[in-house]
């Protein structure tokens, strides 16, 4: 009896020892399972954020070409739609000018015969009065203040009515006609707003650098100074255009022109990071 129980359990220790290693291996291949699981799923994840890093990448580009259409839109707007301090300017320097109208005629008609020569009319209607009188009726033609104000709202209309090419060459027959009217900044801004609206940028620079070169005192000079920045920077002089929108928030502090000039670098800023 004894040696059939030792002998069982001499069979039996091979067996449980085979279990063992079995059991064993099983656990390697288990946590060799895992390690790979593991790692499949890391790559996974690795993929996963490179997808998500390019469509943040393309929302931004997206981002920007809207940013840039709304700009767009705003230019728009405002070269359609009446400016009211434009229209006020106008209003308030046609009523001026047409009171100082009879005054300049009044001046004119003493010029024509001086005191004590009463001959002097007669002689200048003669042989070289004609060409006199035809002088100086050009220059009164055009200081004509309700002459300016209808050339200068036939422009105007223009404009709004969204005919940039209208616009453009009324504005510039203005600008030629009447150089040193009231109204002749304003016809210089939105000559340039009639080139910029339609993207031809140099040519609206240097509109708006007339203004400001001609009439720094002009009230359309901070936005004709913004929209130089706005045209540097569409024809890719960035540093240039950064600089001269800097110049708008520290020279016309606390203007409309200062708020859009700091929106715009913060723009560019938020760009220049991405």
């Amino acid at each position: 009896m004894a040696a059939a129980i030792a002998s069982a359990m001499l069979f039996a220790l091979p067996v449980c020892a085979q279990d063992s290693r079995l059991s064993l291996a099983d656990r390697v291949a288990a946590l060799e399972q895992q390690a790979q699981n593991k790692d499949q799923s890391g790559i996974g994840m690795v993929n996963q954020v490179q997808q998500l890093q390019s469509q943040v990448q393309q929302l931004q580009g997206q981002i920007e070409e809207l940013q840039h259409h709304l700009q767009e839109l705003e230019d728009k707007n405002k070269a359609q739609y009446t400016d009211l301090d434009a229209r006020l300017g106008r209003i308030e320097n046609g009523s001026a000018g047409a009171a100082g109208a009879p005054a300049l005629a009044a001046g004119n008609g003493n010029m024509a015969a001086p005191a004590g020569n009463p001959a002097a009319a007669p002689a200048a209607a003669g042989t070289g009065g004609n060409a006199v009188g035809a002088q100086s009726a050009q220059p009164a033609a055009a200081a004509d203040p309700a002459a300016a104000q209808a050339a200068y709202d036939v422009a105007f209309k223009a404009i709004r009515a969204g005919d940039y090419v209208q616009a453009s060459r009324e504005f510039r027959s203005f600008i030629k006609q009447y150089p040193n009217n009231a109204l002749t900044p304003n016809a210089w801004y939105w000559l340039g707003q009639s080139y910029y609206v339609t993207t031809n940028y140099s040519v609206a620079l240097e509109s708006f650098q007339q203004l400001l070169n001609q009439f720094p005192q002009s009230d359309k000079a901070p936005e004709a100074l913004l929209k130089v920045g706005y045209s540097q920077i569409e024809l890719k002089q960035n540093a240039a255009g950064k600089a001269t929108l800097t110049q708008v928030t520290t020279k016309y502090p606390g203007s409309k022109a200062a708020s859009l000039a700091k929106e715009r670098l913060q723009r560019i800023q938020l760009q220049s990071a991405n």
